[in-house]
């Protein structure tokens, strides 16, 4: 990934939690629904799990929580910092790397029963970079595992061209704190992502931004990247099915042929 989504992350790491009404009741939630997941994937039992977007840790504290074992990377040195602060004062005991998600080189370890992509990670890269990243997760999976990825609904989002996502209001009085996107259409498949945080400290207001670019990717392309890699049995679950918030996939590594 180039610097620019580097910067994006560094500079939203210490305030990212501020994007959710409550940032620990999210963890437990989203935590919850991708356990029940993995259990029907695969039946019960601890994991191993590489969770390769992992930002501050939303997804992998919730999950070594129900007992699996998970290591987190991410591109982003500031979040991953701060993931590990966050693991730690939680009590719990959880591998944070930094590394790309093209090539997953910072990861030494394979044999991981699963590996995420979560919170719409994969719609920064371009087509080739996507390729990369998913071969190169692919290539982590023991033969059998699975790889979850979530996005955006961009194949709703492409007709829809949406501008203006929120405000969202919370808080409390004196601590209260406005979330609001606004997104500026590069082309029809690409748009500048303009993230504002609106804080109210001691009757004061202040406002940070957040810069980022994305492109719609579309379930179709990133089916088609997964099979390309050779996960198999793709399947596209919506919100209203799994419970999560965006659109997930899930797919499998093959099991090694028997001899």
């Amino acid at each position: 990934m180039n610097d620019p989504i580097l910067d994006f992350y560094d500079s939203l790491a210490p305030y990212y939690h501020l994007i959710f009404e409550d940032w620990d009741k999210s963890i437990e939630r989203q935590a919850a629904i991708l356990h029940s997941l993995l259990e029907a994937q695969s039946g019960a039992g601890p994991r191993k799990i590489l969770d390769c977007a992992c930002g501050i840790g939303t997804q992998a504290i919730g999950l070594a929580r129900h007992g699996h074992r998970v290591t987190g990377s991410d591109l982003s040195p500031a979040a991953v910092e701060r993931a590990k602060r966050e693991a730690q004062c939680r009590g719990l005991n959880i591998a944070f790397l930094v590394s790309d998600m093209t090539s997953l080189a910072g990861i030494e370890e394979g044999g991981f029963d699963v590996v995420l992509a979560l919170d719409n990670a994969l719609p920064h890269l371009a087509p080739a970079e996507l390729r990369n990243a998913v071969s190169a997760m692919s290539a982590k999976l023991r033969p059998g595992g699975v790889f979850l990825a979530s996005t955006r609904d961009y194949d709703a989002l492409i007709r829809e061209r949406a501008t203006v996502q929120g405000p969202s209001f919370y808080g409390d009085d004196g601590q209260r704190r406005i979330v609001l996107q606004i997104w500026d259409w590069i082309d029809r498949e690409r748009y500048t992502l303009h993230m504002y945080i609106t804080l109210q400290t001691d009757g004061h207001w202040e406002t940070r931004h957040f810069v980022s670019e994305y492109r719609c990717l579309q379930r179709g392309e990133l089916s088609r990247a997964l099979a390309s890699a050779g996960l198999e049995g793709i399947r596209w679950l919506m919100p209203d099915e799994s419970g999560f918030y965006q659109p997930m996939v899930v797919a499998r590594k093959p099991q090694v042929p028997i001899a």
